[in-house]
């Protein structure tokens, strides 16, 4: 291999055709690093995102090897539990998988032991100790890349309370980060929240590099789509949440708005533990529309059906996660309304953009108050969006954020 050409081994939950979203970051950054001539081994989970069980066609197996053009894919169970909500039954789950993930890292026919990195994603952040591993018995250096920091976001929303049970998962993932040669966050504000957790002595080793929105995938498209018929939506206004319908977001300010404007078509599109809890709530109102995740291919086309998107995240979680579907709204040519920590990621991205407008978490009134602007002001909607498309064409493209995973690797080699 030439002296600039790396052989890289991948660690993480998903790839494609896994319609998760970090599935999908971590496709995508594969693919051009493999464009910029590198060799790499990815070891994922079998398909199972969508219905949180393995896709038809791909179960029988305990793992699966695919050649590639530019390295292999090894697939291995991700032991999925049926409720996404037992949290318990998700631990094992991911110790599990993570485990097994590391057998097939270090045992796999066709993975050359000589490698230049190891590159693992979290979560699960038994990733990290799994990545660790794999750099210990490959002798090469470990890059972590943090998409959410764990156990934060479980313990403020209440889903972790056991004092045991944070302290071992506080302790593991110090140890992660202070076990890898490189941390990869994706905002300033994340890795404040590490550099605070690590000593100071480990701080030269975190990087901000933000998640990609595909550009070329992502089109601005007509607002009057196939899947707004789909949903039984005609012509009016619709505001639309589209992701995970977890713990994480402040999804009663949805309830609250719906309520508030009954001529406005409201639209969750996603999954996730807590929705059958949103549904129960909005049984009464008749202008809110479920829909399940849709193949990758229709993303513009269901981004394209919200004239106005919502990130609500619940207080103190912009410090942990930057919910990276906020690319993909601006990259769809959507303006947005975030209820989210000001001075974070996000409020300074809308800032710069002009693409929308971001208030304080889990303020209702607020919230309401700023969709009745928007509202009021839907002539201009259109004008929110190219702004915002236009940003994230020049800030972060595919490219740029593979040229600088590639650098970190080069520098540690």
């Amino acid at each position: 291999m030439s002296d600039n050409k790396l052989r890289l081994v991948v660690l993480c939950p998903h790839f494609a055709p896994d319609l998760a979203p970090t599935g999908v970051v971590m496709t995508r950054i594969v693919n051009e690093l493999a464009a910029r001539g590198h060799e790499l081994h990815v070891v994922t989970s079998l398909p199972w995102y969508r219905n949180h069980a393995i896709e038809p066609g791909w179960g029988g197996r305990l793992w699966r090897t695919e050649k590639t053009e530019w390295g292999s894919i090894i697939r291995v169970h991700p032991f999925p539990g049926k409720s996404k909500s037992n949290l318990l039954r998700r631990a094992l789950g991911f110790i599990a998988f993570s485990y097994a993930v590391g057998i097939r890292s270090v045992h796999a026919d066709g993975l050359p032991f000589k490698v230049d990195g190891v590159l693992a994603m979290s979560p699960p952040l038994t990733l990290g100790l799994t990545g660790w591993c794999t750099k210990i018995i490959r002798r090469a250096p470990l890059v972590f890349n943090i998409q959410d920091v764990f156990p934060d976001a479980a313990i403020q929303t209440g889903a972790i309370s056991n004092k045991k049970i944070i302290a071992a998962a506080k302790w593991l993932e110090r140890m992660s980060y202070q076990r890898s040669d490189a941390v990869v966050l994706l905002s300033q504000d994340l890795r404040t929240n590490i550099a605070s957790k690590i000593d100071k002595k480990f701080h030269h080793r975190l990087h901000v590099i933000p998640n990609f929105v595909d550009t070329i995938a992502i089109t601005p498209q007509d607002r009057m789509t196939a899947y707004r018929s789909e949903l039984g939506i005609g012509n009016q206004l619709v505001v639309m949440y589209a992701g995970n319908v977890g713990f994480s977001q402040s999804l009663n300010l949805v309830v609250d708005a719906a309520a508030r404007f009954p001529d406005i078509a409201f639209v969750v599109n996603g999954d996730g533990a807590a929705r059958k809890k949103l549904e129960e709530d909005c049984a009464q109102l008749t202008n809110v529309f479920f829909g399940d995740y849709q193949p990758i291919e229709r993303l513009s086309e269901v981004l394209a059906t919200g004239d106005i998107h919502l990130v609500p995240l619940r207080a103190g979680l912009a410090s942990v996660s930057v919910p990276s579907k906020s690319y993909s709204i601006l990259a769809a040519g959507r303006p947005m309304l975030a209820a989210i920590d000001p001075g974070t990621e996000i409020p300074n991205m809308l800032q710069q953009s002009g693409a929308g407008v971001a208030v304080e978490p889990d303020n209702s009134t607020a919230f309401i108050e700023a969709l009745g602007q928007l509202v009021s002001r839907r002539e201009e909607l259109h004008e929110m969006g190219s702004r915002g498309r236009t940003w994230v064409e020049t800030h972060v493209s595919p490219a740029s954020v593979a040229a600088q995973y590639e650098a970190i690797f080069l520098a540690n080699r």
